[in-house]
């Protein structure tokens, strides 16, 4: 297989997989709150949380992840106490990397996960209440299962857009090959060597490969789920 895509391109493809199912994972607690807090809280800030969350998608990722780096890196307020408290680096590591993956994604994720619990029907979580179940009874009984397939979709979606990260990576945690280099910098440093055009339509088929098979297994489990919740 070395002889089909280089070590180098093979350490890209893993460090991507890496980055994006970590990423996903830490990101989705955290999704489902803020997207249960604006779909079903009313508090001040709320239109302020929306706008926070959202804020990715407008920025250039280039500046989101010089945002990152002064905030996450050894001489930031967070990364500064990360590093002397815990000892815990994330710039320049795979680690940061998989940070600026997980601040990229998280408003799929929040967006598709908010989209779900809008369409639960409020009434029935008011059922349950009225039957005496506390709320996070409510929400782990009731609403929980109902929006499972929106879940799944926004962790794949989440994911599928971690594997695609450049801008705000390649900024916060550089280009640096076996450690923080991901597909999409691996084809950017390909393209800048000549000859390298045949390594970039190799992970360039790797990534759309990845990315169809991320796409069909959430709709097979979205489906799968949905059968589950109709009782058929």
């Amino acid at each position: 297989m070395d002889h089909w895509l280089s070590p180098e391109g093979w350490q890209a493809v893993a460090l991507s997989l890496r980055v994006s199912l970590w990423a996903t994972a830490l990101s989705l607690p955290f999704g489902l709150l803020v997207a249960h807090a604006l779909a079903r809280w009313r508090f001040p800030g709320r239109s302020l949380l929306n706008g926070l969350v959202h804020l990715p998608l407008i920025l250039p990722p280039v500046v989101t992840g010089y945002l990152l780096l002064l905030t996450f890196g050894r001489n930031g307020p967070v990364g500064g106490w990360l590093h002397d408290w815990l000892g815990i680096t994330l710039a320049f590591r795979w680690t940061g990397a998989a940070l600026a993956a997980a601040v990229m994604s998280f408003p799929l994720m929040v967006r598709a996960i908010r989209l779900a619990i809008e369409a639960v029907d409020p009434k029935l979580e008011a059922a349950a209440a009225t039957l005496g179940a506390a709320r996070p009874v409510v929400f782990l009984t009731v609403t929980l299962p109902l929006i499972l397939p929106g879940i799944i979709a926004g962790a794949i979606l989440a994911f599928a857009k971690a594997m695609g990260e450049f801008g705000a990576t390649i900024t916060f945690v550089a280009n640096i090959p076996g450690q923080t280099q991901t597909v999409p910098s691996a084809i950017y440093a390909f393209l800048q060597v000549p000859g390298g055009e045949a390594q970039v339509w190799r992970l360039v088929l790797i990534s759309v490969a990845v990315a169809m098979l991320a796409l069909l297994l959430s709709e097979w489990l979205s489906r799968r789920v949905a059968r589950r919740i109709a009782g058929r």
